[in-house]
């Protein structure tokens, strides 16, 4: 074998290891693109419960020790998909509650079809700012709904203002904070309910 031969097959086994770090490195990308997709949505659901982005509410174990002198009106909005064969309403249509202040709320749905239909609620509040400061203790929404044929169910929502508002200077200027639920099956995609209650979000502000 020449010397030319020799250094050719050096650059050859070079080659084919570079080729071989390539391949791997490109492997574990794919893969870390793949995790991160899975890994997006539960993600972003975290994001959004804690900092309240989007009017993404809060959840709390209890009330808060707190009740502040500041008031504000809550009101309460309701619609369903187009599939969804319910009539859903809220019960009452605002409430003045003051900072700290436990309220209860009762949200109302009647199924008009011929068969059962089990249902998820999306959620959120506006201004979407107020999402931060919006916790629920109890909510129909933690859990599915089963409504048989022609039943009709009165669902509670029990919530607070965390009076940390007060503490928040650009919440200076709330005085109403808009409640807002969704109902979608739970057996189909509701990859629609953002644009839904941002659709509603629009209307009210």
């Amino acid at each position: 074998m020449t010397g030319l031969d020799e250094a050719n097959g050096s650059l050859t086994a070079v080659a084919r290891r570079r080729n071989g770090i390539v391949a791997l490195s490109m492997a574990g990308i794919v893969a870390a693109m793949v995790g991160l997709a899975f890994a997006a949505v539960p993600l972003y659901d975290v994001f959004c419960r804690v900092t309240g982005f989007g009017g993404t509410t809060q959840t709390a174990a209890q009330l808060p020790d707190i009740v502040g002198d500041r008031v504000i009106t809550v009101r309460f909005n309701a619609d369903v998909a187009r599939d969804v064969p319910w009539q859903f309403e809220p019960v009452q249509r605002d409430m003045s509650v003051r900072i700290g202040e436990g309220g209860l709320a009762f949200y109302r749905a009647l199924n008009t079809a011929t068969k059962s239909v089990t249902g998820h609620a999306s959620f959120n509040v506006t201004p979407l700012k107020a999402g931060l400061y919006f916790s629920k203790v109890e909510c129909f929404c933690f859990t599915e709904q089963t409504l048989m044929p022609g039943q009709s169910v009165d669902m509670p929502v029990e919530f607070f203002i965390d009076p940390e508002i007060v503490n928040d200077p650009n919440m200076d200027d709330v005085r109403t904070i808009t409640l807002s639920y969704v109902f979608f099956r739970s057996d189909e995609d509701q990859s629609d309910a953002a644009e839904v209650l941002a659709s509603n979000a629009g209307r009210k502000n």
